[in-house]
């Protein structure tokens, strides 16, 4: 196996790939390097075959989508990330072939909802779920610290001691750790109760990323940051949800929702997830510029849909700037639709 680590910064992007075969995988690849990446897979006559992000990035632009476009990397990440440009969704035990190479897929939600880790060999790519004598912050819209200190306890804490840890966040000039190092002595975690971890997660007070503004957003849209007038954090907090349950008693009624999905058109008709009945696709890039069409409907309770629930959330919330005061936003979108089940019962 050959090993890097290409950034050399507080933000880390490792590059893992097969010796026998050529074929290789980057994890959590940052935007502006993509250029330092290709270099490399030249150096070593390597064939980029997959791009994966462990989680939803809020600190940098994630860098899968371009190197799809521009080395036909297939770009990976977990069922329940929001962005549409994803090739291959992944969950808990899935395994990806990299040459002779296997990873496995360990789901570790709660810095966000779509944090997934990946054991290759002796080590294991923790996201920001695990850190190095720290753990992922969970104060973002999603975050669980109870689900942290499960996918920790119960998925990470699991492996064997030995195994090393390869975060993708280090602020400290440090590169590796070990599953037993940080069982014995990460303060985070080392001693603690699941109760007393959540009230220590949940009184942190930490600033937010200087860049959250210009990348969360549209890294979970996979849209340039001008392509739209993105919500502001306030904005988006004021949006109003409705769980599936309420949905679909609500489509029951004699005057029903309008839904308004706004996937890409690639997406609905891939069959993955299909789509809600009735539902009127406008995907949110061009919500701005279709929205006369919605004008006759500002009397009407609107919900808007999407894979998982944080387009539609941006989305809804440009609704309520454009005038439109009755709108919902469909929580964990048509994953969480087809997961409950409901659309067998209506």
């Amino acid at each position: 196996m050959l090993f890097r680590e290409l950034n050399q910064a507080s933000c880390k992007t490792y590059l893992v790939a097969c010796n026998a075969t050529g074929q290789a995988v980057l994890i959590d690849p940052v935007k502006e390097h993509i250029e330092r990446y290709i270099a490399m897979l030249a150096y070593h006559r390597l064939t980029l075959t997959l791009s994966i992000d462990t989680h939803t990035h809020a600190d940098h632009r994630s860098g899968a989508a371009t190197l799809r476009d521009l080395l036909d990397a297939r770009v990976v990440m977990h069922k329940r990330a929001p962005s549409p440009r994803v090739d291959l969704h992944v969950d808990e035990g899935d395994k990806l072939a990299v040459g002779e190479l296997e990873l496995r897929v360990l789901y570790t939600p709660g810095h966000t909802p779509d944090a997934i880790s990946l054991v290759v060999e002796d080590r294991v790519f923790t996201g920001d779920t695990l850190l190095i004598g720290g753990t992922g912050r969970t104060d973002f819209a999603g975050g669980d610290p109870a689900a942290q200190y499960e996918s920790i306890t119960r998925k990470l804490f699991v492996l064997p001691d030995e195994t090393l840890i390869y975060p993708a966040h280090d602020y400290r000039g440090r590169t590796s750790s070990t599953i037993g190092k940080e069982k014995q002595s990460n303060p985070r975690l080392a001693g603690k109760t699941r109760d007393q971890y959540i009230g220590l997660m949940n009184h942190l007070g930490l600033p937010l990323p200087d860049k959250i503004q210009t990348v969360l957003q549209p890294n979970q849209c996979g849209l340039e940051e001008n392509a739209i007038p993105f919500p502001t954090i306030e904005q988006l907090s004021q949006v109003r949800e409705l769980s599936v349950a309420e949905l679909a008693c609500r489509l029951a009624e004699p005057n029903p929702p309008v839904l308004i999905d706004v996937r890409e058109d690639q997406e609905v008709r891939s069959g993955e997830m299909g789509h809600i009945p009735g539902s009127r696709l406008i995907a949110l890039r061009e919500l701005p510029a279709r929205r006369q069409e919605l004008e006759g409907l500002k009397d009407r309770v609107i919900v808007t849909i999407c894979r998982a629930g944080v387009r539609s959330a941006i989305a809804a919330a440009i609704l309520r700037s454009f005038g439109f005061e009755q709108v919902f936003n469909l929580a964990g979108g048509m994953v969480e639709w087809d997961t409950s089940g409901v659309a067998r019962d209506l």
